[in-house]
């Protein structure tokens, strides 16, 4: 048994190279696969929301991240106030208004809803 193991022990180890550009490749192809589909998107709509926000104006009809419909009554620089109904107000945060909806959309909205009540 003995000759088995002298002989495992005798034989050198292959030298291995050292991983040139060939062995950084693929992950540096994983790397920009993840930039191009996900960080520069994420990006890019960041951008937008934050054009979006800083040219609301007082009238502006916007959608809540909640669902909640409105127009901009009041706004400064960190709270806007958006009223969801007649003579009802609430207050949100400007990071919290999601999309700014085409004019009309609120009257139409509560017209709908009114003519609905029993």
């Amino acid at each position: 048994m003995s000759f088995f193991i002298s002989d495992a022990m005798a034989a050198a180890p292959a030298a291995q190279q050292a991983p040139g550009i060939e062995g950084m490749l693929f992950p540096l192809a994983i790397l920009v696969f993840f930039y191009f589909m996900f960080l520069r998107p994420q990006s890019k709509r960041a951008k937008e929301k934050k054009e979006m926000l800083a040219k609301m104006q007082k009238g502006a009809e916007v959608v809540t991240a909640g669902g909640i419909l409105g127009k901009v009554v009041d706004l400064d620089e960190n709270f806007v106030k958006i009223e969801v109904s007649e003579n009802t107000f609430i207050q949100v945060q400007r990071q919290s208004i999601e999309s700014i909806m085409p004019k009309g959309t609120y009257k139409a909205i509560t017209k709908k809803i009114s003519t609905n009540k029993p």
